[in-house]
């Protein structure tokens, strides 16, 4: 039986004490584990973003990170965003201005973009287009995310907002 670590990680406000190989990514024990699926597991070499999340507040690739690395840490996933049923008002502004696309890279464009909102609340337009660079979204939507990043600042979506 291959060794474990017991790890404590916060995730979306909840915490959880684990036992993880030291070789599992984070990733992994986010959807295995604790069943929050929104994270997407893309290119799993960290070119594509689609497993950014926010640790201690900053994006990260959960792909490129072992879980073991994460202990302590506060992680916020997609899922953390809303409020039961509810949406976050950022995840309103991508559904109305059709920043959904087809929904793959969706949870982690949710995080860039919060994470942006959070240290920027009124980024120009060529802000917000650096700042999901990193992101690749396969229906080449990048005009609809940006539209609805501007959607969600311009009602200050994110101060406040969680």
């Amino acid at each position: 039986m291959p060794r474990t670590v017991p790890i404590k990680l916060t995730v979306n406000g909840v915490q959880h004490e684990l036992a993880v190989e030291p070789r599992r990514l984070l990733v992994d024990v986010l959807r295995e584990d604790l069943a929050l699926t929104g994270t997407h597991v893309g290119c799993e070499h960290g070119v594509c973003g689609t497993c950014t999340v926010l640790v201690n507040g900053e994006s990260a690739r959960s792909c490129l990170m072992f879980a073991v690395g994460a202990d302590g840490a506060e992680i916020l996933t997609v899922e953390g965003l809303g409020q039961g049923a509810r949406l976050h008002p950022l995840q309103e502004a991508f559904r109305e201005a059709q920043g959904l696309q087809c929904g793959f890279c969706t949870p982690a464009m949710l995080m860039v973009a919060y994470e942006l909102l959070q240290q920027n609340p009124s980024p120009s337009e060529e802000e917000i287009r650096e700042a999901i660079s990193a992101n690749l979204c396969r229906c080449t939507g990048y005009q609809s995310i940006v539209e609805a990043v501007q959607l969600a600042a311009a009602r200050h979506a994110v101060a406040g907002a969680r």
